[in-house]
C-alpha cells in the first residue's frame, strides 16, 4: 500500500514537474521544476530497488546538469534572445517528423502485441550481487568503447560551453 502511494507520488512529481518545465515563461522558474521532475524520477529509481541509479540520478542530474543549466541562464542576455526570431518557418519539417515518429510507435506497438511470447523463467544465480556491480560488470565489459565515446563527447561539451561563455575581447 505504501509503494503505491510513493509510486503515486513520484509519478506526479515527474509528470507535473515536466509539463510545468515546458510551460513557466521564466527560464528559472523551468529549471526549479526540472528539479522537481528530476527527484520524482530518482523516486521512481529508488521503488525499483536501483539504488546506483537513484544516486545517480540526484549527484549527475539534479546536482550537475540543472546546475549547469542555471549557470547558461545566468551567463545568456535572455532579453536580447527574446527578441531574436525563434524559428525558420520550417514547421512542416517538424509537422513531417513528429507524424514519422509517431507512425513507428504505432507501427512498433501493433506488431509487438500480436507476437508477445512468455519466455521461461530464468534460473536464480546461487551467489547474488547487488545492482551496482552488475551495472559495473556490464559498462566496463561490453559497453566500454561506448562510456569512452560519451565521456570524450561530454568533455568536448564542457569546454565548447566554457568558449561559448567567455567574453570576445
Amino acid at each position: 500500500m505504501i509503494d503505491t502511494l510513493f509510486f503515486y507520488l513520484f509519478a506526479l512529481m515527474t509528470l507535473g514537474g515536466g509539463v510545468l518545465t515546458i510551460t513557466r515563461r521564466s527560464a528559472v522558474h523551468s529549471a526549479i521544476w526540472l528539479i522537481v521532475s528530476l527527484a520524482g524520477a530518482a523516486g521512481l529509481y529508488l521503488l525499483q530497488k536501483a539504488e546506483f541509479l537513484f544516486a545517480v540520478q540526484i549527484i549527475l542530474y539534479v546536482g550537475g546538469i540543472v546546475l549547469l543549466f542555471l549557470f547558461v541562464i545566468m551567463l545568456v542576455n535572455l532579453d536580447q534572445a527574446a527578441r531574436e526570431r525563434q524559428f525558420n518557418r520550417q514547421w512542416w519539417l517538424a509537422l513531417a517528423s513528429a507524424l514519422g515518429v509517431g507512425g513507428l510507435i504505432f507501427y512498433f506497438l501493433r506488431a509487438g502485441s500480436g507476437s508477445l511470447q512468455l519466455a521461461a523463467a530464468p534460473v536464480p544465480s546461487p551467489v547474488l550481487e547487488g545492482n551496482t556491480e552488475r551495472l559495473a560488470d556490464v559498462l566496463f565489459s561490453q559497453y566500454l568503447l561506448p562510456f569512452e565515446v560519451a565521456s570524450i563527447l561530454l568533455l568536448v561539451a564542457v569546454v565548447g560551453s566554457v568558449i561559448m561563455a567567455r567574453k570576445r575581447v
